[in-house]
């Protein structure tokens, strides 16, 4: 009775803690998307510095309770848009205080020649226009408009003529502490996001490729380049065949491959090429071995093959595994890339009827990130890519990444959004510049006002590679009402990558 309790309890802790990581996960890749970061940071924020000002005001009776209004409007203007002219800090504090000023000198001005209204908060209305006139003619020329000076200037209209001066101080000190608060955020979080949230920036350089099909060579080439990106990067080229024994003996083939290229190298000698294993430059028909047995040190010796061709051109370090798949190719591959520690799946393109074939199917529903290759020529660089994308989404982060370490610093990375004839062009560009803002490398956005099947045609050739999405958020219905795009991609003669992030 005790021992199914404890299991129900550890059970249940288990299914608590899968619900955490899934929430923390759908969490951090909400938060990946620039507006709703944004506005994730103004709600913190923004109450954050308006806390920090009222406690100083407290501590210090001299403050105005006056400068409260705009400091919150301003603050909320420098958040809300970090990358905007009015976000600048400088202008921020330099708006605010001129604005100050400017008011106290309408308020002189009309209290000399106007009769001010009575009450304890009248104001004249002249006094107040040449309060905004006076704000706007300093503040355009030296080009430092800040719509909350506006408010400061009309606000400078109510100060007593004791605190006129600790008005302007107050401003000046609270409007710089909200600008250093909001430098610290820009810089060391806000520009470096995608340190912080971007898994790819971090992750996604040990990886798995499935060596299927006759393009698996190029697959495994894009993978290594992949994870040459990042310097603890690695490959892992998986050989799936359909019973244990021959695993086990394809494995022991390639262990005494390594052990006779030791021996060469210390020059302990090499074996005769009667008897010297395929898989080490031997010839089949010479092997004293059994066919079966030669077709799997044929089948080794091109493994190692392409072990060394990655390690060579990328100095990516490569090993070779070799698994039974247990009538569950899809199966074994994702438990080989856990055995591994490898959280990128790189796999060849497979279709039947003009779909995906199960095998990928099962991979894209897994929990791993996945990436699949249509490979149309021999081509193992990719130094032009272009990232077709319909928002700023994790999805969309991660093709902009892998097509920034594909390009290197001597390619070029085309980022672009189709609208149609109706769409707002200015938002897709905004956008755009969202997307590609944390990213080091050449970039240039295209908004055609073309459907994306359309603009493929056109404009694919002219590049290395599409880098684009698998569409897994769409539904089952709004995939069989339009398939996703790269299953209409059929006719562009240009090698296409398909990215899906994984989904706990």
């Amino acid at each position: 009775m005790l021992d199914q309790f404890r299991k129900r309890v550890r059970a249940a802790a288990r299914r608590l803690r899968r619900v955490e990581r899934r929430e923390l996960q759908d969490f951090r890749r909400w938060a990946e998307v620039t507006e709703n970061l944004v506005h994730l940071s103004m709600l913190v924020f923004v109450p954050l510095a308006i806390v920090l000002v009222t406690t100083l005001a407290n501590a210090v009776p001299q403050l105005s309770f006056l400068l409260f209004p705009p400091l919150a409007a301003g603050s909320y203007t420098l958040f809300v848009d970090p990358t905007s002219k009015y976000s600048d800090p400088k202008r921020f504090v330099a708006g605010l205080t001129i604005g100050a000023v400017c008011g106290l000198g309408a308020l002189a001005v009309s209290n000399s020649y106007l009769t001010a209204p009575g009450g304890q908060f009248g104001v004249s209305a002249l006094g107040a226009g040449l309060a905004v006139f006076a704000t706007g003619v300093v503040t355009w020329p030296l080009d430092i408009e800040e719509p909350s000076s506006y408010s400061t200037a009309l606000l400078a209209l109510l100060v007593e003529p004791s605190q006129r001066a600790a008005f302007v101080v107050s401003i000046f000190l609270a409007s710089s502490l909200v600008a250093a608060l909001f430098v610290v955020w820009r810089e060391e979080f806000y520009e470096q996001r995608a340190t912080y949230l971007y898994e790819s920036m971090s992750g996604d350089d040990h990886v798995l490729v499935p060596m299927r099909g006759d393009s698996a060579g190029q697959t495994a080439m894009l993978g290594a380049r992949l994870a040459a990106a990042h310097e603890a990067g690695k490959v892992v080229l998986l050989d799936m065949v359909s019973d244990s024994d021959a695993a086990t003996t394809q494995q022991s083939l390639m262990r005494d491959t390594i052990q006779m290229d030791i021996r060469s190298e210390n020059g302990s000698g090499s074996p005769s090429a009667r008897t010297r294993p395929v898989a080490d430059g031997g010839n089949p028909a010479n092997a004293s071995v059994s066919p079966d047995q030669t077709d799997l040190e044929a089948e080794v010796d091109w493994l190692e093959t392409h072990a060394d061709r990655i390690e060579t051109r990328t100095g990516v370090s490569c090993q070779v595994v070799v698994a039974s798949d247990d009538g569950s190719p899809a199966q074994t591959t994702l438990q080989t890339a856990a055995e591994t520690n490898c959280d990128l799946i790189v796999a060849p393109y497979e279709s039947r009827h003009g779909a995906l074939t199960s095998y990928l199917q099962r991979l894209f529903r897994s929990e791993s990130d996945i990436v699949v290759h249509r490979s149309r020529s021999d081509r193992t660089r990719w130094k032009q890519v272009i990232v077709p994308v319909r928002s700023v989404s994790d999805v969309a982060h991660n093709m902009v990444d892998f097509a920034t370490r594909l390009a290197g610093r001597s390619g070029r990375v085309a980022v672009a959004t189709c609208i149609g004839s109706r769409g707002d062009r200015r938002r897709a560009e905004e956008m755009l510049a969202d997307l590609i803002e944390p990213y080091e490398g050449a970039f240039e956005t295209r908004v055609p006002r073309t459907d994306i099947q359309t603009f493929l045609t056109d404009t694919a050739p002219q590049y290395d590679l599409v880098m684009i999405g698998a569409s897994r958020d769409r539904s089952k219905a709004s995939r069989f009402i339009s398939p996703p795009t790269f299953e209409r991609l059929e006719d562009v003669e240009t090698d296409v990558a398909i990215v899906d992030r994984g989904r706990a």
